[in-house]
């Protein structure tokens, strides 16, 4: 570790963000096994250089554990319902631990009928969707995640909140890791915007809409209001997808029904992550026509893709950022690592 004091900031190895994490964690309440699967996928976007669902998701994790919203000290219980489905009860945990067991049973399952589902359901998911379904994508499996929230974005045409930020994640092998984006169906992600409100900064042009309806820039005022859907209709029209993938096909909370459970446990962003839902689908391009075919052609088409002027993939900062983080380590607010020490029991160091 070490600290820069001009700027505020301490330089960080994976393997410390790990450990403090995770023992922040167990002293939250959680066992060995939700508190590693936690602190894995935490680690897993700072390394990948994504701030907003790094160690800054960590207090809302304890928080919720502490408040009693949210267990850590459940074995998530799996269930066959039909050759392709798995439902996978979280019990009221944190999520990374179902989701890691969802993705062992449906990439089997995917192998052996071609596609599969796994319907993730009572977890309080706080986390990147890209780190749930990176593991399929690197053994050959394409994939598909997603999953509401509560309420923070108004549909188009609207001003008030109703739709979760309604985050989804699509992936595909390549012969270079695996094509993956991650993406809101806002258009911010809300810990962008916390973030530029802590560190005082506008919001992106047509992020959303103060308290009284008009659009603005102000960071604070967006969340206090209402988040945009990107690219209006269309973006309204994905998050309305993903509340009936994530929520009413796999009999779990929609946003406006997980925003009024929360309303009544107090300020919605106080105690950390929503219960509810979350669909993985897991698919094995050798079993859907092509399987001699199916890599070259991939490789011709982003070959083709990359060669356009000004082309960036979804993805590629992610690569660049994860090898230069894994030489340097990962530069955190100094106040944010000071804080998780504390909560881990550890003693302030120079």
């Amino acid at each position: 570790m070490r600290m820069d004091a001009e700027t505020a900031i301490v330089l960080v190895s994976p393997a410390e963000i790990r450990a403090v994490a995770e023992t922040a964690l167990r002293r939250a309440g959680c066992d060995d096994a939700n508190a590693r699967a936690t602190a894995q996928v935490l680690a897993r976007a700072e390394e990948d250089g994504c701030a907003s669902h790094g160690l800054f998701r960590l207090p809302g994790f304890l928080a919720a554990l502490r408040c009693g919203k949210a267990r850590g000290d459940v074995a998530p219980a799996a269930a066959r319902l039909a050759p392709g489905v798995v439902r996978i009860d979280g019990g009221r945990a944190l999520s990374p631990l179902a989701t890691a067991i969802a993705r062992e049973k449906i990439a089997d399952m995917a192998r052996e009928s071609g596609i599969a589902a796994a319907a993730i359901t009572n977890v309080h998911h706080f986390s990147a969707l890209w780190v749930d379904i990176e593991p399929l994508v690197e053994s050959g499996l394409g994939a598909l995640c997603c999953t509401a929230y509560v309420p923070f974005v108004a549909p188009a045409g609207a001003n008030r909140r109703f739709f979760g930020t309604n985050a989804m994640a699509f992936g595909f092998p390549t012969a270079d890791g695996g094509f993956l984006f991650d993406q809101a169906s806002a258009a911010t992600a809300r810990g962008e915007l916390q973030i530029a409100a802590r560190d005082g900064r506008l919001a992106p042009e047509g992020a959303g809409v103060g308290p009284d309806g008009a659009p603005t820039r102000d960071p604070a005022q967006i969340l206090l209001g209402a988040q945009s859907p990107f690219g209006g209709h269309k973006g309204s029209s994905i998050a309305l997808m993903v509340e009936l993938l994530a929520g009413v096909l796999i009999g779990q909370p929609t946003s406006p029904e997980a925003g009024r459970e929360e309303a009544a446990r107090g300020a919605l962003e106080n105690t950390g992550p929503p219960n509810g839902g979350v669909l993985m689908i897991a698919f094995d391009p050798d079993r859907f026509g092509d399987p001699e075919g199916w890599r070259a052609h991939g490789e011709r088409f982003f070959a083709e893709l990359r060669a356009l002027p000004g082309v960036r993939l979804p993805g590629d900062r992610r690569r660049r950022e994860r090898e230069r983080i894994s030489r340097e380590g990962v530069m955190l607010p100094t106040e944010l690592w000071r804080g998780l020490r504390f909560e881990a029991g550890l003693r302030e160091t120079s």
